[in-house]
């Protein structure tokens, strides 16, 4: 395993678009965080929003640059045929899977960690001058506050289940275009069928099984009653897709030929 953590340590860092890449996905959650929380306004202080979860909109579209860096983590070595010398130097086939998960994972929480942050410094600052701050009886985005910290802490963790649902897609899938499409239909999809149903019985159960649907709901922090399910079981969803799709993706690694 140490061996297959440096050599996929090496593969990552010496591809320069992985860094742009990553850098990308942090700027656009903070960009587009602050965008949002420009654009809400309530002057009157007697709105509904949620001032964590404005200030972190900018996952829903930095999630799938993260998820073309993890594809392509693993299909950029079927596209060059490089996964052949990978596999006959390192013929554990679930070894090599698991040290890929582990270094995609890793910068990928600290991207993620330098994104919430900057999201929730950016919401600090600009949500009180809209009518959304304590003054008005909304939490203060500070991680000191528990439904704050968890809003952070479990929007990192979404991040890195992206990574880890989209390596064992591409595992499973190889071919790049075809797994970005499978990862992003995934992720897209269960929103757009939710809001064509309505206010209906079967829209929340699309909700409660979709990986964005369900996993979005860790950065809620007012209104939980109203949700499909609590906070952390809707992250333990997206949890339960990350595993189904490790799991499919080993299993194909294993027993297809490279």
């Amino acid at each position: 395993m140490k061996n297959a953590l440096h050599a996929e340590w090496t593969k990552l860092r010496t591809v320069p678009s992985n860094a742009w890449l990553l850098l990308a996905a942090a700027a656009l959650t903070v960009v587009i965080g602050a965008t949002a929380g420009a654009a809400v306004k309530c002057p009157a202080g007697n709105c509904t929003e949620d001032p964590a979860k404005i200030s972190l909109t900018g996952i829903y579209l930095s999630q799938a640059v993260v998820a073309v860096v993890a594809v392509m983590a693993v299909s950029g070595e079927y596209g060059t045929g490089m996964i052949r010398l990978t596999l006959a130097a390192m013929p554990h086939r679930l070894t090599v899977l698991a040290a890929k998960a582990a270094i995609v994972t890793g910068p990928v929480l600290a991207t993620g960690a330098v994104a919430v942050l900057g999201s929730l410094l950016a919401g600090r600052l600009i949500l009180p001058g809209n009518g959304i701050g304590p003054a008005h009886g909304y939490p203060s985005l500070s991680l000191s506050d528990g439904p704050v910290l968890r809003a952070a802490c479990g929007s990192v963790l979404y991040l890195a289940l992206i990574a880890l649902l989209s390596i064992g897609v591409a595992a499973a899938v190889r071919e790049a275009a075809a797994a970005i499409g499978v990862v992003l239909g995934l992720l897209y999809l269960f929103p757009i069928l939710s809001a064509a149903l309505g206010n209906t019985s079967a829209s929340r159960h699309i909700q409660e099984i979709g990986p964005m649907t369900a996993g979005m709901n860790i950065e809620a922090t007012v209104g939980l009653s109203g949700l499909p399910m609590s906070p952390w079981a809707g992250l333990g969803v997206l949890t339960a897709w990350a595993c189904g799709a490790l799991i499919t993706g080993g299993l194909v690694l294993r027993l297809r030929d490279a």
